[in-house]
């Protein structure tokens, strides 16, 4: 059960002494630059907005504990944050709409220059999106002649092959949308990014069946957890 730490009507707290603690992060966070905060500190920082008083640090902890890291803190599905004690539904709100803003300041990033000139904004994407999923998600991004984004379109969940993705609709789906080239994605929730003898098998099918039409595919990127793979980088593609 979720705990009731951040609001209980009628009850007085006592005083905490870690208000200093909490200037003393602020003052670190705001003068150090990116690096002046362990991750669990981040993490006790983000907690201030929803637990006001009190120390934030155990639940920090907690919270790393039982998801593993900052980043799958923060992709945690809220009902799961508040199964960690301390963590009430405002908490656990907060933490999930710090992730979402990251997807969004992502996805702009990418939406803003030419993707084949902005790869690594590309990568970052999708390391965001796609590296905390526990089952295998498919995406096509569509792209126009000019190489940038203009439909990032999530084909389905399941392993890749045939059955969940079909070379003939992937390229129709381009030419009905006037995408002269694009690029495949997926994840291993494994954590490995490396391409299963299958991921090869169905990217060179769309690339001969996209060669068929005009239609370009420039790589197919596998994302894992703290890594990535580019099959077009290893010459499979």
């Amino acid at each position: 059960m979720a705990s009731h730490t951040e609001r209980t009507p009628g009850r007085t707290r006592p005083a905490h002494g870690g208000h200093g603690h909490r200037e003393r992060l602020r003052a670190r966070l705001l003068g150090g630059g990116a690096e002046a905060l362990a991750d669990y500190e981040v993490l006790e920082y983000l907690l201030f907005a929803g637990i006001r008083q009190g120390d934030t640090k155990p639940v920090a902890k907690a919270l790393l504990a039982q998801f593993g890291s900052l980043a799958g803190v923060l992709n945690a599905d809220p009902r799961a944050l508040t199964q960690v004690k301390g963590v009430g539904e405002t908490t656990a709100a907060g933490l999930h709409c710090v992730a979402l803003a990251a997807r969004r300041m992502a996805r702009s990033e990418v939406r803003q220059a030419p993707v084949l000139g902005s790869w690594q904004a590309l990568l970052d994407y999708l390391t965001i999106d796609m590296a905390h999923l526990t089952v295998e998600r498919v995406r096509v991004l569509y792209l126009n002649a000019q190489n940038h984004l203009i439909l990032d379109h999530h084909v389905g969940d399941g392993s890749v092959d045939e059955a969940a993705i079909h070379p003939r609709e992937v390229i129709r789906k381009a030419l009905d949308i006037g995408a002269t080239a694009l690029i495949l994605v997926h994840n291993h929730p494994s954590g490995n990014p490396e391409p299963s003898r299958a991921d090869i098998q169905i990217t060179q099918r769309i690339a001969e069946a996209g060669r068929l039409l005009g239609v370009t595919v420039h790589d197919h990127v596998i994302v894992g957890r703290g890594a990535h793979t580019s099959l077009r980088a290893k010459g499979l593609l």
